[in-house]
C-alpha cells in the first residue's frame, strides 16, 4: 500500500467518478482504475461500488477512507516541515443547505488557516446530495435541519448511512424579504400575510420530497411560487419581485448588505439548525477550525 494508491482513492471518492478523478488526478483513466483494483485486493476490501451516478464508498470503504485521510494529514504535515518547511495545504469540504452564516464561517476558517496554498470546497446544495457527500466522504461535515414534519425521515435516512446529527441552534421561523417590501415593517407576518407575494424556495432535484425542503412548512399551497438552485439568485428575486422565502432569522449583514431583513412569522413550529459527519470523526485541520468558528457564532445568536 502507497501514498499515492491512498490519495488516489481519496480523489475518487471525493469527486465521485473515476474519469473526473482521472483527470484532475493526471493520471489515465484505467490506470485509474487498475490502482484501485490493486489497493481492493491488497486490503481484502471493495471500497467503492459503481452506480448510475458513478461511484460511491462501501460502508468498509467509508472507514478505509477516514483512515486513509488521516494518513495524508500527516504524510503532508511530514512533508512539509522536513522538506522545505512550507505549510501544508489546508484541504477540507463542507456541503451545506443555503445559510449565508455557514459561508461566513467558511471565510474565517480560510483567513486563519491562512495557508500559502490550499484547496477548499463549500458545497451549497440539496438536501440528499449533503447526506451523500457526507456519507461517501466527498464533505467531511454537512449542515441542516431538522423539524417536526421532517425529522423522523431524515434521521432515519441518516441512521442507515451511518451518520449522526449533532445540533448547533434552536429557530424560530422567520421569513426573508426585501428591505423595501411592505413586509419588512412587520414585527411579525402572518402565514396570511404571505398571500399573493412569490414564494422563493430552493429545488431539490430528484430527490424533491417535501421532507428534503429548504423551507418549513413546505406543504402550503402557494399562489406563486418559484424554485431556485443558489443563494444569489435568491436573494436579487427577493429584492426584484418582493418576494419571500422561510429561513432561520439568521442575517448576516457582512456578506448580504442591508437588503435583507428577517420578520419572525406568526407559526408555533420551530426547527433545529446542525451538523452531519460520521461518528467519531477525526476532523482534517481546516474542518476543525470551520467548526470552531460555526459554533462560536451560533452561541453568539438570540432567536
Amino acid at each position: 500500500m502507497t501514498l499515492q494508491q491512498l490519495r488516489y482513492a481519496v480523489g475518487v471518492a471525493h469527486y465521485g467518478s473515476i474519469n473526473e478523478a482521472a483527470g484532475r488526478l493526471f493520471i489515465s483513466q484505467p490506470s485509474l482504475s487498475t490502482a484501485i483494483r490493486e489497493l481492493e485486493a491488497e486490503i481484502g476490501v471493495a471500497i467503492f461500488r459503481r452506480t448510475s451516478r458513478g461511484v460511491e464508498a462501501t460502508v468498509e470503504g467509508t472507514e478505509f477512507l477516514g483512515y486513509a485521510r488521516q494518513v495524508l494529514e500527516q504524510a503532508d504535515l511530514l512533508e512539509s516541515r522536513y522538506r522545505d518547511g512550507a505549510p501544508p495545504r489546508q484541504l477540507f469540504s463542507i456541503s451545506t443547505q443555503h445559510y449565508a452564516f455557514v459561508v461566513n464561517a467558511f471565510v474565517q476558517a480560510i483567513r486563519e488557516l491562512d495557508a500559502a496554498e490550499y484547496e477548499c470546497a463549500l458545497r451549497e446544495t440539496k438536501t440528499y446530495e449533503i447526506i451523500e457527500d457526507v456519507r461517501n466522504q466527498r464533505s467531511e461535515i454537512g449542515i441542516l435541519y431538522l423539524n417536526d414534519f421532517n425529522r423522523k425521515v431524515i434521521m432515519r435516512i441518516l441512521n442507515d448511512a451511518g451518520l449522526e446529527f449533532l445540533p448547533l441552534f434552536e429557530a424560530k421561523p422567520h421569513v426573508f424579504v426585501s428591505s423595501s417590501n411592505p413586509l419588512a415593517k412587520k414585527k411579525e407576518a402572518s402565514v396570511a400575510d404571505l398571500d399573493g407575494y412569490p414564494c422563493l424556495s430552493f429545488e431539490q432535484g430528484e430527490y424533491n420530497s417535501f421532507h428534503f425542503s429548504e423551507e418549513i412548512q413546505s406543504t402550503l399551497a402557494r399562489k406563486k411560487s418559484i424554485k431556485v438552485s443558489d443563494r444569489a439568485t435568491l436573494f436579487n428575486l427577493l429584492i426584484g419581485l418582493d418576494g419571500y422565502t422561510i429561513s432561520t432569522g439568521v442575517v448576516t449583514s457582512d456578506l448580504n448588505g442591508d437588503n435583507i431583513v428577517a420578520v419572525p412569522l406568526a407559526l408555533e413550529d420551530k426547527f433545529e439548525v446542525g451538523y452531519i459527519a460520521q461518528p467519531n470523526m477525526r476532523y482534517s485541520l481546516g474542518a476543525r477550525v470551520f467548526l470552531e468558528k460555526l459554533k462560536a457564532f451560533c452561541a453568539t445568536l438570540e432567536l
